[in-house]
């Protein structure tokens, strides 16, 4: 059994907070939240950061069994997750939120919601197809305790770095503004771009080993 090395969760981590985008995900907080009173907003923020760490836990430890319940190779995974990661890679980096994320309807039913910490922002805004699909397929690389609780450590690395964007939601936007949070978005996008090329190209080559040689 093996463990990956550190520049391989380095790459998980860079990964994840593409898809996930937490500056990105700033305006949406600030428009679901707008009337709420800082304190409710702080807890909102908060509470959206931990259902995501919660959510990305659960599906670490537990996907490897979906995979086999459903009876889906991880090479097909790769290159389906790769393609989803890919369109919401395209509007990224168009600027706009892919409706892979969310659709139009859940975002007016977001509207209406008294609270929204968990849905829509904890999933499927943070923890969305795309995140879950990444978390899977890293898990499935190695079968080592260590190699786990280093993508927990990621996951719950992540997860504070989103509370603190939250935290400071106001600030961040005021010192970037609307343009400088979609430049942010289309890094994010571009990186997450080669993320799901990347799955892919892996995926074909466990699909069709001849394309390894």
């Amino acid at each position: 059994m093996e463990t990956g090395n550190v520049s391989e969760y380095l790459k998980f981590f860079v990964a994840m907070l593409a898809i996930i985008n937490p500056v990105g995900a700033i305006p949406i907080f600030i428009n679901l939240t707008v009337d709420q009173e800082e304190e409710v907003r702080h807890k909102n923020g908060l509470m959206a950061a931990i259902s995501m760490g919660l959510i990305l836990t659960v599906v670490l430890f537990s996907g490897e069994a979906i995979l086999r319940f459903f009876g889906i190779s991880v090479g097909s995974f790769r290159v389906g997750g790769g393609i989803l990661i890919l369109l919401m890679a395209i509007s990224m980096l168009h600027a706009r939120m892919s409706s892979v994320r969310q659709s139009k309807e859940e975002a007016l039913d977001s509207a209406a919601r008294d609270s929204v910490a968990v849905v829509p922002l904890g999933t499927p805004l943070l923890a969305g197809p795309g995140a879950i699909s990444t978390v899977i397929l890293y898990a499935q690389r190695y079968d080592t305790v260590s190699h786990y609780l280093s993508l927990l450590a990621v996951i719950v690395a992540l997860a504070l770095l989103t509370a603190l964007a939250f935290h400071l939601a106001p600030t961040i936007a005021r010192l970037l503004g609307k343009t400088g949070i979609n430049v942010v978005t289309r890094l994010m996008g571009l990186i997450m771009a080669a993320v799901g090329v990347e799955f892919i190209a892996n995926g074909l080559k466990q699909l069709f080993p001849l394309l390894a040689g």
